[in-house]
């Protein structure tokens, strides 16, 4: 009974901000008369502000995003093409990472090279886990499939730092990039404030239950690896 209230539990931890960020974008993803543009043309209005004017602009299926490598912020059609005011809250969110890239913020550069390391490393560590058997029975050494696993646990302490450091940089594009900016420019009115702190709070946790499920995801192969 003990490991099923557990479960539920861990269920909860991971998937709850994901799902009450969801809820939060729908609740306030209702069209607005009042807004004079789009999310798209937000975005691009701000990028312009910004001097970003060779950043790209595009829509996506997959998931409101800022891209470092082609300097692109890409949304979905339905905050590109929106007046709600989670379009204005995402796409002031995703420039605000155009922005970041821009002043060199320390945290994203840290996690652009982290995730490219990630990627090797992912690839390492997916080798790594395969090898682990194989190299045990050839060379007849525990030792030989201990190192392999070692090398196993360091790919993914590699992805969990990406997540861990993201969350930072998350925080940043939206509450010292994007709600100053739809303040100061009276994008959003003071009644509206409230709401889209809930919308640019829901976009910076978005990556809380990657987060926490590759730390449980590490937690449970260093349990395995104190057990050898």
């Amino acid at each position: 009974m003990h490991f099923i209230i557990l479960g539920i539990l861990i269920i909860g931890v991971i998937y709850g901000p994901q799902l009450w960020a969801r809820y939060t974008f729908n609740r306030y993803d209702k069209h607005q008369d009042h807004f004079p543009g789009t999310g798209g043309e937000l975005a691009r209005h701000l990028l312009n502000k910004f001097e970003l004017q060779s950043v790209h602009l595009e829509t996506t299926d997959k998931g409101d995003h800022y891209d470092p490598e082609s300097r692109t912020v890409r949304l979905s059609p339905q905050y590109f093409n929106g007046k709600s005011l989670t379009a204005v809250a995402i796409a002031a969110h995703e420039v605000g990472h155009a922005v970041q890239h821009a002043q060199n913020h320390p945290m994203l550069n840290l996690r652009s090279r982290l995730v490219k390391t990630a990627v090797i490393a992912e690839k390492i560590g997916s080798l790594a886990i395969i090898a682990i058997p194989i190299l045990t029975i050839i060379t007849r050494a525990p030792s030989a499939g201990a190192l392999m696993f070692i090398i196993a646990i360091a790919s993914m302490l590699v992805s969990t730092l990406v997540h861990l450091v993201t969350l930072p940089v998350e925080w940043d594009a939206s509450f010292s990039k994007a709600l100053p900016v739809l303040k100061s420019g009276q994008y959003i009115n003071d009644q509206e404030i409230a709401a889209t702190k809930k919308i640019l709070r829901a976009a910076a946790l978005t990556y809380v239950a990657g987060s926490l499920a590759s730390l449980l995801n590490l937690w449970r192969w260093l349990a395995i690896l104190r057990r050898r």
